[in-house]
């Protein structure tokens, strides 16, 4: 089945990100049109620093609308605390099985602090895939 192969071999370099200080309708748009379920939050040093989910920005608009109030700022609503992230030289299995663990769909890939990628569940059934063939 399924060898163990290097994690940096199938992650997606450069994924999709937005800043901590863009506005959360912003980030909803790349959301949209990346068709993702979530993203990366960088600063501008390219450090992550966060990961916004839809789920984050649907608890924001609501949030705004039952308050009757501004949605806010990617930095109020993005999850930032106990940040799970890969290393590119970690085991693609060990990490798969990890994430399912933890039923996350996404993982970040850093390096030195640097966002330099990201895991998802499509591409660890790429992996699968291409071991099967």
């Amino acid at each position: 089945m399924l060898q163990s192969v290097n994690l940096r071999d199938y992650m997606l370099p450069n994924p999709v990100k937005v800043r901590p200080e863009d506005n959360i309708l912003d980030a909803m748009r790349v959301i949209i049109d990346n068709k993702i379920s979530g993203v990366c939050v960088v600063d501008a040093d390219g450090n992550l620093v966060g990961i916004l989910s839809e789920m984050d920005c649907l608890r924001a608009v609501l949030g705004a609308i039952y308050n009757n109030n501004n949605i806010g700022i990617v930095r109020e609503h993005m999850a930032s605390d106990n940040l799970v992230v890969a290393n590119p030289n970690e085991d693609i299995v060990s990490v798969a099985e990890d994430m399912l663990r933890k039923n996350k769909r996404r993982r970040p890939v850093v390096e030195n602090g640097k966002l330099i990628g990201q895991i998802t569940c499509r591409q660890l059934l790429s992996a699968v895939m291409k071991f099967r063939s």
